[in-house]
């Protein structure tokens, strides 16, 4: 695939907490029985198409359906780095997405032939995939602690659905400490897949990124991270076992738990510069904090 030089009129992606279309206010109560409002986030359903096969059905916030698609599709093998995409089409009445491709595609037996992951929602791998990361060959970059902390205290202190609504996870493309592209989703698996489809479409090249995911470290982010050729993972979530296994076997860089000053580094260490004096780290604010941080300690 031929990636641009860090193209200036690429513009930035963050969240949009105020787009109306992504969040409803629903009633309820508390715990006291008082009458209370909240905003929660809307989930559709998304119905994908190769050519002329439907290939799943996802459920998604919707915001980005056609990177959502090819990063789908390249994160599943489907979608090769030099096809040639004719077009994609949307059809928001039918809630259906079309990517078209110049090569004729087939896939009904691989569809047959799924592994299902440990990501929440509905995320599966099918069963080649592990031979295509297993050739995959990670290009040598560094994490800098400065870019580490910059990153996640930027990512922390951004407008966004979850500081809005909650519910959602996120996934940021980052280049040293500056997020680039910032995706949420109900599944972070449909972040991560965004993010691999805006990359795709401008021709972004990987060798000096950093992908950051509030949610696990899994064997599935792991070979999504591993197939869009990112060096560097980073969560503020802890890992799985597998996810760790196959970091290691590929040589990506995984870090987890970083929040406020604090990361724990189980592969890929050697690409960590220790630049930053973490007496200067301020610790993260308890609004920051997201489901399930207390059990990663």
């Amino acid at each position: 695939m031929k990636y641009v030089k860090e193209r200036s009129d690429i513009a930035a992606i963050m969240p949009n907490p105020g787009d109306s279309r992504l969040t409803e206010r629903v009633s309820g109560i508390d715990q006291t029985g008082a009458a209370v409002e909240v905003t929660v986030p809307v989930e559709r359903a998304l119905t994908l198409y190769l050519n002329a096969q439907e290939i799943v059905t996802m459920m998604t916030i919707n915001d980005y359906p056609d990177y959502l698609a090819l990063g789908y599709l390249l994160n599943q093998n489907m979608l090769k780095p030099d096809d040639v995409v004719t077009e994609v089409e949307y059809d928001d009445d039918l809630q259906v997405v079309v990517v078209r491709t110049d090569r004729n595609t087939n896939y009904e037996q691989k569809l047959k032939k799924r592994t299902l992951t440990s990501g929440c929602a509905q995320g599966t791998a099918f069963g080649d995939l592990m031979e295509a990361v297993e050739d995959i060959e990670l290009p040598s970059a560094e994490l800098r602690t400065s870019w580490l902390y910059q990153m996640t205290r930027t990512i922390n202190t951004t407008p966004s659905l979850y500081l809005e609504a909650g519910a959602i996870h996120g996934c940021v493309l980052c280049r040293q400490g500056k997020p680039i592209c910032y995706m949420e989703d109900v599944g972070r698996h449909n972040a991560v897949d965004k993010i691999a489809g805006w990359m795709y479409r401008h021709g972004v090249d990987p060798a000096d990124k950093i992908l950051y995911t509030t949610g696990r470290l899994t064997s599935e982010m792991t070979i999504k991270t591993v197939r869009m050729g990112i060096p560097i993972l980073i969560s503020r979530s802890g890992f799985t076992a597998w996810g760790v296994t196959l970091a290691r076997q590929v040589g990506l860089t995984l870090v987890g738990r970083a929040r406020g000053k604090r990361f724990t580094a189980l592969s890929g260490q050697e690409r960590i510069v220790f630049d930053q004096d973490i007496s200067a780290v301020d610790e993260e604010q308890a609004r920051h904090a997201r489901k399930g941080a207390e059990n990663d300690e």
